[in-house]
């Protein structure tokens, strides 16, 4: 049972006003004109109105004890967190030479007569590289039934005066065609003007050719990734036609192919089993007369944040416990060379950020900052037990200039806007002819409020900033991410106990995450992709970070659940009149909403994990569905992600402790 916390006074001002009325007969018998026409109870409520005021007041003082014992944890309200995605600036035209894109170049949303504009700046500086074609390869089938590579010559190509055939004389599933680059065109737009042989490549359906576009990795475990083309930029027709490619190029690595190690990009015929629907093979070999590479622009990462640099906070008093304010909050959190500069005459030192004075000494350059308020503090001096003064943390010389190098605000939910709402350039950049994010932008946190620290408090309490519980393991995990950028994600950890029988090593320790996914409510049906987003990076920081704070004796293992997807037929008899496809949608709605990891299960906060799914659960989730008259049958299936419903159907689905339900593609049908 919770500790009920006293109300120090609930008297309110008509209980005050009503208990002085009644007092009046006691005092002075003669006043008998209560009416509020009448002064004396005029000032019965001046006065009543006032000793409310003070009740309020002493009524706060619980609040203000929490939060000052907040403040004896060290705990300080969270900044907002921005949000983050990749911009594609795309040039006007592809240029002979390299064109930078600075740092805190700034990127916006149109700006209306309602809505202020979005602002967003770039991390890092970019340059956009004209690529430099090296050589040219094909991996074919030759006359022996073997394969090999052939070699061309680049420049010959590249002036038109070789014809090369890309693939084998009679294609075959794995030929490839390579281009070779000697310059890293990581996140580049690439532009392939290609002269093909209109006699080549008969067979093909020219929208869907049988094709892939990728780029090497320079990783052992997945050397070669994808390249994206957006719907019209390619009007080769499955290389038949003179035309132009263009596509958005993912991180690119070094890679050997036939003794060459290069920046490479090829083609590559898919296999029958790679096919989507409507796709033809080749029956004979596209031909290939010239080629030109163009750079077309870039993606950079932005952030939804604004920078000020060289901020003046004022001259040094030479005294202990000075503070400062800086201008513009909330403030994000700092990156490495956003710190506080102090000059004297020619002097110039870099004082450090710290979380608390606790550890510091005199000597030490360090202040603390308060991301709400833009509070800046420097060390104060303390009289110790034995009477002597201790100072903790350096004092600045008497008139020394007080700099903030860099700090950047803005973050929160704002900036997790939607694709292609990024479309303004704020910054001129020279050849840059308009920007767009062609994602999403997520991982955007609202600054955190006061309600929001208290139920964080008990929490660090408990945990003290090590990891031992389970407990201790999913609050560690969401307070190292929620600075990353990667959203909130789902955390599950597992401490299960050792045996012969399950063969469970002791001191074993499994920590499950399930990403964040841009408004899941929109996105009902979670693809296995968005599942796996940043995969690599968020198991990166979550073991450096909880490594930190673990037993020595604990075996950390951080993964994914085990999703087991599943698709449900629903058999229903609509209400006379009901219109079926609205009765549909819903219908839907609830099984794609209930059966989802993230926002799933009778509570809302995702399927439980290791809790098994049976029929009768899909029954109760479709009750006083409007528009059904009644659910005549339902049938589940154990399915792959993004099919629909196939094999025999199973009464249950039987889930292991590091399981979770996913949703297939679920039916709906009316009888």
């Amino acid at each position: 049972m919770p500790l009920a916390a006293p109300n120090l006074d609930d008297r309110h001002f008509q209980d005050i006003v009503d208990e002085a009325k009644k007092r009046i007969p006691y005092y002075i018998e003669e006043w008998t004109d209560h009416n509020v026409s009448d002064p004396g109870v005029t000032m019965i409520e001046l006065f009543a109105w006032m000793t409310d005021t003070i009740l309020y007041r002493l009524n706060q003082v619980p609040d203000l004890h929490y939060v000052k014992f907040m403040e004896l944890l060290g705990m300080n309200l969270r900044e907002p967190v921005p949000a983050r995605v990749m911009v594609t600036f795309w040039l006007s035209a592809p240029q002979d030479m390299q064109l930078t894109i600075p740092e805190g170049t700034e990127v916006a949303s149109t700006q209306t007569e309602t809505q202020a504009s979005i602002i967003f700046t770039t991390d890092n500086t970019f340059t956009i590289r004209p690529p430099r074609l090296k050589t040219v390869q094909s991996y074919v089938v030759n006359e022996d039934n073997e394969r090999e590579y052939r070699r061309f010559a680049a420049q010959q190509l590249i002036k038109g005066l070789e014809t090369v055939e890309t693939f084998s004389t009679v294609p075959r599933e794995g030929d490839a065609f390579y281009f070779g680059f000697d310059n890293d065109l990581s996140d580049h737009i690439l532009g392939l003007n290609l002269d093909c042989d209109p006699a080549g490549g008969a067979g093909i359906v020219p929208t869907q050719p049988p094709t892939v576009w990728e780029v090497s990795t320079g990783s052992q475990e997945r050397p070669w990734q994808p390249c994206e083309i957006d719907l019209g930029e390619d009007s080769t027709k499955g290389l038949n036609v003179a035309g132009r490619i263009r596509m958005h190029l993912p991180a690119m690595g070094r890679y050997n192919v036939n003794k060459e190690n290069l920046f490479w990009l090829r083609v590559r015929l898919l296999h029958q089993d790679e096919y989507a629907p409507g796709m033809k093979p080749y029956r004979t070999t596209p031909r290939l007369k010239q080629v030109a590479a163009g750079s077309w622009g870039g993606a950079i990462a932005v952030t939804h944040a604004q920078l000020i640099k060289k901020e003046f906070l004022g001259q040094s008093d030479g005294s202990p416990g000075q503070q400062f304010k800086l201008q513009v909050t909330p403030i994000l959190k700092r990156r490495p060379n956003e710190t506080l500069i102090v000059q004297d005459g020619e002097e110039i030192q870099v004082w450090q950020e710290v979380p608390n004075f606790a550890e510091s000494d005199g000597k030490d350059l360090c202040f603390t900052l308060d991301s709400i308020t833009g509070d800046l503090r420097l060390g104060p001096s303390i009289r110790q037990p034995d009477g002597t003064m201790r100072q903790y943390g350096a004092i600045p010389p008497r008139g020394a200039q007080m700099v903030f190098q860099r700090y950047r605000f803005g973050g929160g939910l704002e900036g997790n806007v939607q694709a292609h709402i990024i479309n303004t350039l704020k910054t001129a950049i020279p050849f840059i002819d308009h920007v767009v994010n062609r994602q999403p932008a997520v991982g955007g946190l609202d600054a955190e409020s006061m309600a929001a620290a208290k139920m964080r408090a008990p929490a660090l309490l408990r945990s003290q900033d090590r990891a031992v519980t389970e407990a201790d393991f999913e609050f560690l995990a969401r307070e190292a991410l929620r600075d990353t950028g990667w959203g909130q994600y789902r955390v599950n950890c597992l401490q299960p106990v050792p045996s012969r029988e399950s063969r469970i090593i002791p001191g074993q320790v499994y920590l499950l995450i399930i990403p964040h996914i841009q408004d899941p409510v929109q996105r009902l049906r979670p693809t296995a992709e968005l599942l796996r987003l940043n995969q690599d990076d968020v198991y990166q920081h979550l073991a450096a970070y909880l490594n930190q704070r673990r037993l020595l004796t604990i075996r950390l293992d951080i993964r994914e659940p085990v999703y087991y997807w599943v698709a449900v037929r629903a058999s229903i008899r609509a209400v006379p009149g009901a219109n079926h496809a609205q009765v549909e949608s819903m219908v839907l709605q609830r099984l794609y909403q209930f059966l989802n990891p993230l926002i799933g299960g009778n509570s809302g906060e995702g399927w439980p994990f290791g809790r098994d799914l049976v029929v009768s659960d899909l029954h109760q989730c479709l009750q006083g569905v409007p528009g059904a008259q009644f659910i005549r049958n339902i049938e589940l299936f154990i399915t792959a992600a993004g099919e629909g419903p196939r094999g025999d159907p199973v009464e249950s689905v039987d889930l292991v402790g590091h399981g979770v339900i996913a949703s297939g593609v679920h039916e709906v049908v009316f009888s």
